[in-house]
C-alpha cells in the first residue's frame, strides 16, 4: 500500500477527514469499558503514537483535530511535532464532541466485572438496541447524533479542506456504520485498530470510505487487543 501523502482533488463542499483511533492504553488490554474516563496511552500506544507522527509527516492537511480526552491528545501530539507542513504543527484543536460513548456507572470496568456483578444489565447491553443506555450512559442512538453532529460541523466549517482527526472507537464505529448504511444495532463490523488510520470523504450527510485500517506503520508491533463485540454476546 503507498503511503498516504498529498492532498485528493476536492470539490467544492467536500471535506477529507483522516481519521485516527488513539494508541493504545492499559484498560484497552484489560478490556475495560474506557468511555470517557482519562486514561493515558500506554508504552506500545506511545510508540504507536510517534510512527503514526513519522507516517504522515509528509501529509498535507489544513488542520489537527483531537478529542478533548488524553489519550487522544497524546496521540496528536507526535503528529504535530513531526509534521512538516505549518498547518500541522503546534497544538491541536480539542472537540469536546468527539469523545467517546459514555458508559455511565460502567465506565471504567472490565468486561468480566459487568458480567458477574451486573447480569442484567449486561444481557441488556448483548442485544445492541439502539436505544439502550447503562445507567447515566448513552445510548448508540444518542451517540451516533453527537458524532454525526460533530462530522457535520466539521466539514461546514471546513469545506474543500483536509482535517486529521485524532478520536475514539465508538466514534469511528458511528462513522463506519454510517458511510456503509449498516444499522445502529448490531454488533460492531469493521475494523477499528489503536493508531490506525482511516480517510473519509464528508459531502453534506453522505460520507464515502476512501481507505480504512490502514497499520502499514505499526508493522511488527505487539498484536493489538481485540474489543469483538459479536464475541462477547455468545
Amino acid at each position: 500500500m503507498a503511503p498516504m501523502t498529498g492532498r485528493l482533488n476536492l470539490e467544492s463542499g467536500m471535506t477529507e477527514l483522516i481519521l485516527i483511533r488513539h494508541g493504545e492504553t492499559d484498560w484497552n488490554r484489560e478490556l475495560r469499558f474506557q468511555g470517557q474516563v482519562d486514561v493515558p496511552l500506554n508504552a506500545i500506544g506511545h510508540e504507536q503514537a510517534r510512527r503514526l507522527g513519522q507516517r504522515l509527516a509528509l501529509e498535507v492537511a489544513d488542520l489537527l483535530v483531537c478529542s478533548d480526552l488524553i489519550r487522544t491528545q497524546q496521540t496528536a501530539l507526535p503528529i504535530s511535532q513531526q509534521s512538516l507542513h505549518p498547518s500541522l504543527q503546534g497544538s491541536s484543536l480539542l472537540n469536546s464532541a468527539l469523545r467517546e460513548q459514555s458508559f455511565g456507572k460502567f465506565d471504567g470496568m472490565r468486561v468480566n466485572d459487568i458480567q458477574s456483578q451486573y447480569p442484567q444489565d449486561w444481557a441488556q447491553w448483548i442485544q445492541f438496541h439502539p436505544d439502550f443506555a447503562f445507567p447515566g450512559g448513552e445510548s448508540t442512538r444518542q451517540f451516533h447524533a453527537r458524532v454525526l453532529a460533530a462530522v457535520r460541523t466539521l466539514a461546514l466549517d471546513h469545506a474543500q479542506q483536509t482535517l486529521v482527526v485524532v478520536t475514539h472507537g465508538g466514534v469511528l464505529d458511528m462513522i463506519y456504520r454510517t458511510a456503509r448504511a449498516l444499522p445502529l444495532s448490531g454488533p460492531r463490523q469493521s475494523e477499528i485498530p489503536n493508531a490506525g488510520l482511516n480517510r473519509v470523504r464528508v459531502d453534506g450527510d453522505v460520507i464515502e470510505i476512501l481507505n480504512w485500517a490502514d497499520t502499514q506503520h505499526l508493522t511488527d508491533m505487539p498484536a493489538q487487543p481485540v474489543y469483538d463485540q459479536a464475541s462477547l454476546a455468545r
